[in-house]
């Protein structure tokens, strides 16, 4: 099997085996926060100014796949290549349906999204990275379409990915606010995760709270803070992929399996979902969700990512066993030097080739010959 399970096995093979051989459904939620403009926080764009654009050169690339000349051409990384080329092999090879929404961009996509009224987020660092009333309307939207992507998805499940630049960081923040001992267990696009960065941005997000309750407590050393609405945490210091992923995957794990596509991100949309389950005293059914990433992100030696998803409790952490140490690609290979690692929901879309069928040798060959078409232009 091409699909190793890092964390609560019994449950995550349970979910394998029940989905195996299922088409699922892809949906990748767009956001922005200009916490990563900040220099130095994202290698996902060489220079903040090109990280303006991963998020709609990624999205359009998802969806047309290579062009002559695209609106808006995959920005220059300064190692690897944009892990979109594994989303879009499995999309457009496998036939997986595929829906974008825009729950908050600056820039508009050159492609179909489906706009869910939100906005990009301010850093976090401000305490203030988007309005509440703006979060409890992504919120409602997210349940809104778990709902009714669910149910095209009858006896199968959903991919729910995201591209999010400095979503890393932004998913720190909130772990912390949820009182999780996540400190130095992230992951990041870098080779070494920068973690002394991402934790003086999320401390000083945190600190700016302006409520009476999170001031009192004592977040720096991981303490939960009791009757803290989740929304209002995200308000400060999150970004606006999180709460529409937490609203989608609460509504369809009801009826349908969820597969959270991604490493930190999505583990931190994990504890939102618990947290907002239990604060508004929501139905959902965890054991139909699990999270699945890369190899890459699993197992990246400058960060924890079992250790975070077993600190966040009852989570399936799932990751492609896909290897590019053959392949003829050196920004391919730089994967395996522990650059790029994931994104755009690279790592559920090759778990569910693997599902369909696929081994990491077939997805390699796959990913290759779309590496090939576009390196021609």
């Amino acid at each position: 099997m091409s699909v190793r399970v890092y964390t609560q096995p019994q449950r995550g093979n349970r979910w394998i085996g029940q989905y195996q051989g299922c088409r699922p459904i892809f949906a990748c939620v767009l956001g922005f926060t200009e916490t990563g403009l900040i220099p130095g926080i994202s290698a996902a764009g060489a220079t903040p100014e090109a990280r303006k654009y991963t998020c709609v050169a990624d999205a359009e690339f998802l969806y047309n796949g290579p062009q002559p000349t695209p609106q808006y051409p995959l920005p220059p990384l300064s190692a690897g290549a944009s892990p979109v080329l594994i989303s879009r092999t499995v999309v457009n090879d496998l036939n997986i349906p595929l829906f974008l929404f825009n729950a908050g961009l600056p820039i508009l996509p050159a492609v179909p999204t489906i706009d869910l009224g939100g906005v990009s987020a301010k850093c976090v660092t401000s305490g203030e990275a988007i309005d509440l009333i703006t979060v409890k309307h992504l919120f409602e939207q997210g349940l809104v379409w778990g709902e009714r992507l669910a149910n095209q998805a009858t006896g199968s499940y959903l991919i729910l990915g995201e591209c999010v630049v400095g979503g890393t960081t932004t998913a720190l923040a909130v772990l912390l606010g949820l009182g999780l001992a996540a400190e130095n267990k992230v992951n990041s696009s870098h080779r070494d995760c920068n973690h002394t960065q991402k934790l003086a941005i999320a401390r000083r997000g945190l600190a700016r709270i302006p409520t009476a309750e999170v001031r009192a407590a004592n977040l720096f050393n991981s303490t939960p803070v009791k009757n803290l609405d989740p929304l209002i945490l995200v308000a400060a210091v999150g970004d606006p992929m999180q709460v529409v992923v937490a609203g989608m995957a609460i509504a369809a794990s009801r009826t349908a399996g969820v597969l959270l596509a991604g490493g930190t991100q999505m583990l931190a949309v994990y504890g939102l979902c618990q947290a907002i389950a239990n604060c508004f005293d929501l139905n959902w059914c965890p054991e139909e969700v699990v999270v699945g990433t890369t190899r890459w992100v699993a197992e990246d030696p400058t960060g924890d990512t079992v250790g975070l998803a077993e600190e966040i409790g009852s989570v399936p952490l799932l990751a492609t066993l896909l290897n590019f140490s053959t392949s003829r690609y050196p920004q391919l290979r730089a994967y395996e030097q522990g650059y790029v690692k994931e994104g755009v929901g690279a790592g559920g879309c090759a778990i569910a080739s693997h599902l369909l069928g696929w081994d990491s040798m077939q997805l390699l060959q796959a990913i290759e010959a779309l590496a090939d078409r576009y390196s021609k232009g």
